[in-house]
């Protein structure tokens, strides 16, 4: 019986690897998604309703290509972390955005 208990460890580290990587690539992809198509709705040079369709549907493209990129990662840090360099430029632009509607 203690051959199966050094077994079990491993196992449950990869298990949590796999949860953490599933948390980061639901909630830190649909933010990249959400801060791209906000970013494009506010800064297409087109009408208001089209902006926002092509915004919209940029962000289903990339929601599912940032929890693939979640999954290729060396590491969960990785993933975290080409996922906040992925949504920083957009973040930038929301907030130059922001700033502009105040003024």
């Amino acid at each position: 019986m203690t051959v199966s208990q050094p077994q079990k460890a491993p196992h449950l580290r990869y298990r949590a690897g796999v949860a953490v990587r599933a948390l980061i690539a639901i909630f830190g992809g649909y933010a990249v998604a959400a801060a791209i198509a906000a970013a494009l709705a506010m800064w297409l040079p087109i009408a208001r309703v089209e902006a926002a369709l092509t915004a919209t549907m940029t962000g289903l493209i990339v929601y599912p290509c940032a929890i693939m990129w979640c999954f290729a990662a060396r590491t969960p840090l990785r993933a975290l972390g080409g996922l906040l360099l992925a949504a920083l430029p957009f973040a930038l632009l929301l907030a130059v955005g922001a700033q502009g509607a105040r003024a």
